[in-house]
């Protein structure tokens, strides 16, 4: 029922053209999403830098629906590249294939992609290419693999999610294939015939990809707030004489802030994704919706470190 609610708020413009310039509404904004602009998101990107923290900076926007859309994604993702370098900042980006125009026309997401990646290697940069629900999953990692990564091994790497089962298997064909690979849990609500309904299991097959990633894979990002998983790869590191510039961990901007900077106190990498732009209350809200347990996550989290910092 929260979830069909939060799903039903996040569609409703009139909701959203009120709330956009509610101050409240706006406050709690700001702690996940770095601003509506660019400029807004490169400033958040260098107070992260000053703190040691890199950072991947994704702008918002619903899955396009037209050619003219997914074009203007494309230029605006253009224009992010050449900002973060011309600041000489230690950023990257991430972006979905839907926004590229995937499901308009896949040749189009292939061509719009590809400009994308030619950019990130002018600048010596990189592309992060997110992973949505499942429905996605079989077509983003064939591109990646027939399209992308062939010729552009520097510039891209993909996203794989531990609460679907099929995600062991793609974990050894990335180490095969030794390209870069953020892993995270998955946040998108998929059902019980391709992902584990059960939080342990999710978790149990995280560990195993993260232990194998670390050990046989191509710098790897480590992605999860969660203490006890972060707590098993700094253990598992330190058992195989995994070096900390080996990989990297990765957060949620304005999620466990004190978590971010204690892990580069101890000398561990830190890399976090930060969203930007108008449509920062439909984010918020299908953010929620995807796992409505986020809702207490995000809370909790708030209150952890609010009494880590008293």
């Amino acid at each position: 029922m929260l979830r069909s609610t939060l799903l039903y708020l996040s569609s409703q413009p009139h909701i959203f053209r009120f709330v956009r310039h509610n101050r409240l509404a706006k406050a709690f904004a700001s702690r996940f999403v770095a601003g509506e602009t660019l400029e807004e998101s490169l400033a958040a990107v260098r107070a992260l830098n000053g703190k040691g923290i890199t950072a991947s900076l994704d702008e918002l926007g619903e899955s396009v629906t037209n050619e003219r859309e997914a074009r203007a994604t494309r230029d605006s993702y253009l224009r992010i590249l050449d900002e973060i370098a011309a600041a000489r900042l230690d950023a990257n980006v991430s972006v979905k294939l839907t926004a590229l125009g995937l499901d308009v026309s896949e040749e189009l997401c292939v061509t719009l992609m590809q400009d994308l990646l030619e950019r990130a290697r002018q600048h010596r940069s990189f592309v992060r290419i997110d992973m949505e629900s499942s429905a996605y999953t079989d077509t983003t990692l064939r591109l990646f693999e027939e399209r992308f990564y062939p010729s552009f091994r520097e510039q891209v790497g993909i996203v794989l999610q531990s609460y679907l089962y099929r995600t062991w298997a793609d974990v050894e064909r990335a180490i095969d294939m030794h390209c870069r690979v953020r892993l995270c849990k998955g946040a998108y609500k998929e059902p019980a015939a391709v992902a584990f309904p059960a939080k342990k299991d999710v978790d149990a097959n995280y560990v195993k990809g993260m232990r194998a990633l670390l050990e046989h894979g191509r710098y790897p990002g480590i992605a999860t707030h969660d203490a006890r998983i972060i707590a098993e790869t700094k253990r598992f590191a330190r058992e195989k004489g995994i070096a900390a510039d080996r990989f990297e961990f990765q957060m949620l901007y304005g999620v466990r802030r004190d978590l971010q900077e204690q892990l580069v106190r101890e000398g561990w990498r830190m890399r976090v994704y930060v969203p930007f732009g108008t449509q920062w209350y439909p984010y918020l809200m299908r953010r929620l919706a995807e796992r409505p347990a986020n809702v207490a996550f995000m809370t909790g989290n708030i209150v952890k470190e609010a009494l880590s910092r008293g």
